[in-house]
């Protein structure tokens, strides 16, 4: 099994914050939190700006001695906005972005212990928590989270004479067969093109027993388990024309577009399908991740981070104001307004007894025993470029599965010596 460890792409906030002493007329010991935070609206509205902005202003009127600046980037820029200005000398106290560990691998942050209260710490879902860790020291707060599972259109699966969603790799090669003979352009999605292959790799990865690292964490790319799983892919699915198309080629926004337009049977997904199906009124399903003999034990799990720079020296208000941002009302309104699932544990409790959340709550448990990318490990962007550029053609006509994970293990390996 894979030890759990977290990156989201998901898909994302990202924020930094920069605290400076104020000027004239604010106060002895007055700071102003210069907060630069990604969007993970869809641009159909006023997005984070607007969440960013009414849990601002609230913090501010209890706590007037700490001022919060915001300005909001899209994820395309915010990663390097905040790299750039580590690079300069001007770390921000607080970024929320994708990855921490290369920051805390070079001494740059403070611990979690070292910010938030004992019971806000203590809140923090234990797998996320534990994936924030590099040497068993938490430095990466999750921010915001989300896990995998099966969505299959109700309709198109009624019309082929599909009475419920498939449970085993068997069953989900069935049902397609059954779709495509329907006329289903493309009844299993499997998007292996450039844009998130990881993500989609990791979730048959785990669904066969498999995954990127082992128990203890050492790169296991191609285990036995793994090399079974995308041969299984290449000849059952891929090599039977039950993907509508060549899945080097296919990317998940494009995947996601398909489904929500009625074009596609099944796929795996995450919590921002829910909305984009909805919206074009397809009646759908989730279930759990189909395994190789019956349901997977576990799925794929993503989250973003928090977390908090040295070079400025205001820990204590960093850690006030963070311990404000978990606070269970603003974990829910953000899990409200962007689809994305609560990091803390009684945000998810109330989630999972709060009918508005809707199709959401399904997402919620799954949390608990979910796998993420070994985002702990130095080498872990690199290996993630490899596999975003290799995987697809691993399935394809002439595809060699059992090479190319071999030759992404020494990528890894060589990567995780060179880290070291």
């Amino acid at each position: 099994m894979q030890r759990r460890y977290t990156s989201l792409a998901a898909a994302g906030i990202v924020a930094a914050l920069t605290l400076t002493l104020s000027g004239c007329g604010g106060g002895q010991g007055q700071v102003t939190l210069k907060l630069v935070a990604a969007d993970y609206g869809d641009g159909s509205g006023p997005g984070s700006r607007q969440y960013w902005s009414e849990l601002t202003r609230a913090f501010e009127k209890k706590h007037p001695d700490i001022k919060i600046d915001v300005d909001v980037y899209s994820w395309k820029e915010v990663d390097k906005k905040v790299a750039d200005l580590v690079r300069k000398g001007q770390a921000p106290d607080l970024a929320q972005i994708g990855a921490y560990v290369d920051y805390a691998a070079d001494g740059k942050l403070y611990s979690a212990d070292e910010l938030l209260s004992i019971p806000v710490q203590a809140d923090l879902q234990p797998a996320l928590a534990e994936a924030g860790e590099v040497g068993r020291v938490q430095y990466g707060i999750p921010f915001a989270a989300s896990t995998r599972r099966l969505f299959y259109n109700k309709k198109l699966f009624a019309e082929a004479g599909i009475t419920e969603a498939p449970k085993s790799w068997d069953d989900v090669a069935e049902d397609a067969e059954l779709l495509k003979k329907r006329g289903v352009k493309t009844p299993y999605a499997l998007p292996l093109g450039p844009e998130e292959t990881q993500a989609e790799t990791l979730n048959w990865l785990i669904s066969g027993g498999g995954g990127y690292t082992d128990e203890i964490g050492k790169y296991a790319i191609d285990s036995p388990a793994n090399v079974k799983t995308f041969t299984w892919l290449r000849d059952e699915l891929v090599g039977k024309g039950l993907t509508g198309g060549d899945p080097a080629g296919l990317n998940r926004a494009d995947a996601f577009a398909g489904f929500a337009d009625g074009d596609v049977g099944m796929l795996n997904g995450h919590p921002a399908l829910i909305k984009q199906a909805e919206a074009k009124g397809i009646d759908y399903g989730t279930a759990d991740l189909p395994g190789r003999k019956g349901p997977a034990t576990s799925t794929l799990g993503v989250s973003d981070w928090m977390m908090a720079f040295k070079q400025n020296g205001h820990r204590a208000q960093a850690g006030k104001f963070l311990d404000y941002v978990y606070d269970d009302a603003n974990v829910l309104s953000f899990s409200r307004d962007f689809g994305l699932l609560p990091v803390t544990t009684s945000g998810a409790q109330k989630m999972a007894g709060d009918h508005r959340f809707g199709h959401l709550q399904d997402f919620v448990g799954p949390l608990r025993d979910a796998q993420f990318y070994p985002a702990n490990k130095t080498s872990w962007p690199e290996v993630a470029k490899s596999v975003k550029s290799q995987m697809g053609a691993a399935v394809g006509p002439k595809g060699d599965p059992s090479s190319t994970l071999a030759d992404l293990q020494n990528t890894a390996d060589a990567a995780d010596t060179a880290g070291s």
